[in-house]
């Protein structure tokens, strides 16, 4: 009779179990903690008061068991996922392939712009000059040992909108100063212009406020001195004034 009752007992757990909408193959090794999935990086389960519920990093990230941080979500870069090889489907949105992370710029041959994204917001980020991406890491790197295919020794020479420092360009001033970072002016933009690094690393530059760049003096000056940019700061004046 006491046998009878105790599998009738444990029928009745099982199949509340079961039922249960927090129920998952898993066990808790503890009462409370979370714990990684055995097959997906950016799974994991936690445990209160011995019940368990399965839950997603955000897209782009993944588990850390070992962290000591309450969020257990890092960068790939950051945690050894071993042979939990699978991963949640990725949302992409913009220059971003996942939700999260650090990625290359999707032209290959641009090695040393990448993108951060947060939450599906990307944010441009150019290396220091020199440098390239490196995706692995999630850092800039020298050439050699970012190793990636395309960036050959001109190919990464190139900003986001194209501009590419030019190979023939004055190598001294009107007064026989040498030029070591020549300027150019941006093309469409007044208050913007491109400084080349040593002649072959762009990086664009921004004047001060109600100030445009000047070709001749290769720095910013007053806009009236500059032909074609005398009213560039107009519109912003006359809505001031309005």
């Amino acid at each position: 009779m006491c046998k009878s009752l105790v599998l009738v007992a444990l029928l009745i757990y099982g199949v509340h179990a079961a039922n249960d909408e927090d129920y998952y193959d898993f066990t808790c090794p503890r009462e409370n903690g979370q714990y990684e999935d055995p097959y997906q990086c950016d799974k994991y389960y936690e445990c209160q008061d011995g019940r368990v519920t399965e839950k997603l990093c955000p897209d782009g990230l993944v588990f850390d068991p070992t962290s000591k941080l309450p969020s257990k979500c890092d960068q790939p870069f950051n945690v050894d996922c071993g042979q939990r090889k699978e991963l949640q489907e990725p949302r992409p949105v913009g220059a971003c392939p996942r939700q999260n992370g650090f990625f290359s710029h999707p032209d290959s041959s641009i090695c040393n712009v990448f993108y951060n994204c947060v939450s599906g917001r990307e944010l441009e980020m150019t290396c220091v000059a020199g440098l390239h991406f490196y995706p692995e890491t999630g850092t800039c790197v020298w050439p050699d040992m970012a190793n990636r295919v395309g960036c050959g020794s001109n190919a990464n020479k190139k900003l986001a909108d194209g501009f590419q420092c030019p190979k023939d360009y004055p190598k001294a001033d009107k007064n026989g100063q040498s030029i070591t970072h020549p300027n150019f002016p941006h093309p469409e933009d007044c208050s913007k212009f491109y400084i080349c690094l040593n002649g072959i690393e762009p990086r664009q530059g921004n004047c001060d406020p109600g100030l445009v760049y000047n070709e001749d003096l290769q720095r910013c000056d007053e806009p009236e001195n500059v032909p074609g940019c005398e009213d560039w700061y107009a519109p912003v004046e006359k809505a001031t004034d309005n």
